[in-house]
């Protein structure tokens, strides 16, 4: 797997945990009632919330038109580094990658044998040679916002900025924004796509998912 010493060990640490231990129950992890009505009501933001794995819990149908894997069920880190449309989407996929594996890190502390993170590492360090590079690294900064490129495949490249905010009374999850510079051309395209996207994504239901089973 091309791993170095320390991130070969901490797998090796990861796996022992995971055979030693009894595999505790995750209790599912849901958005409050006022989550879902609230980020709906924002037609030219888009908006998920994700849990502590980064498991999207909601989104509203602007985020989801972004990208498609913004849907509930599936899990950001994992679609990030597996699926190919993700990485054509976002033209600065180098730094996006390097940005949510120090987060990934950040959340994950001393609790080793928490289950979703030890699936998670798992068929990461497996499946992405990427992922593993940045694993090894041990970087643990955890930014709450920023500037992300991407190239949509119908409106064509948009600047956006997110932010990412703690959701209150909802421990490890994160509501993340995105907006267009008003006035810009990046704004415009938002505008293109929220118009393109509402009468045909009524439901999330048909968009691809990662969901845990």
């Amino acid at each position: 797997m091309q791993l170095d010493e320390e991130a070969g060990a901490y797998l090796l640490k990861l796996a022992a945990s995971r055979r030693s231990r009894p595999r505790r129950s995750r209790r599912p992890e849901k958005v409050g009632d006022g989550v879902r009505p609230l980020i709906n009501s924002w037609p030219l933001t888009p908006a998920y919330v994700h849990g502590t794995y980064m498991d999207v819990l909601a989104a509203n149908p602007l985020a989801v038109a972004l990208s498609p894997y913004n849907a509930p069920g599936n899990n950001s880190i994992l679609t990030a580094f597996l699926e190919p449309e993700v990485r054509a989407l976002h033209t600065d996929w180098e730094e996006m990658t390097a940005r949510v594996v120090p987060y990934l890190r950040s959340v994950a502390g001393p609790d080793v044998d928490d289950p979703r993170l030890v699936d998670i590492v798992g068929e990461l360090s497996v499946r992405s040679e990427r992922f593993r590079h940045l694993w090894g690294r041990q970087d643990v900064k955890n930014t709450s916002s920023g500037v992300s490129l991407m190239q949509h495949p119908e409106v064509g490249p948009l600047e956006l900025h997110y932010e990412k905010l703690l959701v209150p009374g909802a421990t490890g999850q994160i509501l993340v924004t995105y907006h267009a510079r008003p006035g810009s051309a990046s704004e415009e395209r938002l505008r293109l796509l929220a118009s393109l996207s509402s009468p045909r994504r009524s439901s999330q239901d048909a968009a691809p998912s990662r969901a845990d089973t």
